[in-house]
């Protein structure tokens, strides 16, 4: 099974970046797509942003020119640049990955990192 482990969370005031990792661990070829999501206490969990295997990439549009994910394959890991943070990003982060064995299709997650942005 994929493990997801995550990091770089904490508390920055508003305007200020903070830099998420993701680190994979396990069958890592059958991973198709790796991205974030955040769920604010009250909301739903909304997707921040992802990247395919094949390097497509996609930003929910609240985060755009903000937020930029990337990924170093040699460490398995991706992360999400956070720039110019606002107090209304302030949510638990989930790492998100996608892996398909034997034409199944399944959805892993991280353990979750809090981000607070204090206005």
């Amino acid at each position: 099974q994929v493990q997801l482990v995550e990091s770089g969370g904490g508390l920055v005031e508003a305007g200020g970046s903070l830099r998420l990792s993701c680190a994979a661990t396990g069958p890592i070829d059958s991973i198709n797509a790796m991205g974030w999501y955040r769920q604010a206490p009250g909301k739903q969990r909304e997707l921040v942003a992802t990247i395919t295997s094949i390097g497509s990439i996609a930003y929910a549009d609240s985060v755009k020119g903000r937020f930029t994910i990337s990924r170093n394959n040699a460490k398995n890991t991706v992360y999400l640049q956070m720039n110019s943070l606002k107090p209304e990003d302030t949510a638990a982060y989930y790492c998100n990955a996608l892996s398909t064995v034997n034409y199944f299709t399944r959805a892993y997650w991280g353990q979750g990192t809090q981000v607070t942005v204090s206005s």
